[in-house]
C-alpha cells in the first residue's frame, strides 16, 4: 500500500500530464465555434442554438477533467486503503 504522499503526488502529477491536451483542444474548439456564437445572419441564428450548448459542454468537461476528476479518485483510493487498514488491523474472525 502506498502512503498519502505518494498517492497524493501522483494524482497531481496525473493532472497536471492531462491540463495541456485538454486545454488546448477545449480552447481550439470554443475558438471555432466562437464566430457561429457572434456572427449575425440566417446560418448563425440557427446554429447559436446548436453552438452554445457545446461550449458550455466544453467549459464544463474542462473543469470536470482537470478538477472533480482527480478529487473524487483521490478520495476514492484513499477510502478504499482506510478499509484495507482496517481490515489488516481488525483480528482473525472477529466483525466490525
Amino acid at each position: 500500500m502506498k502512503s498519502m504522499k505518494d498517492l497524493e503526488a501522483s494524482v497531481i502529477y496525473g493532472a497536471v500530464q492531462r491540463a495541456r491536451p485538454v486545454v488546448m483542444t477545449a480552447t481550439a474548439m470554443i475558438i471555432g465555434l466562437l464566430p457561429i456564437m457572434f456572427g449575425h445572419g440566417t446560418g448563425p441564428d440557427v446554429m447559436k442554438r446548436i453552438a452554445a450548448p457545446m461550449v458550455g459542454g466544453l467549459v464544463t468537461s474542462t473543469i470536470l477533467t482537470l478538477l472533480i476528476i482527480p478529487a473524487v479518485y483521490f478520495i476514492w483510493r484513499w477510502l478504499g486503503d482506510m478499509r484495507l487498514v482496517r481490515a489488516a488491523a481488525r483480528p482473525e474472525g472477529g466483525r466490525d
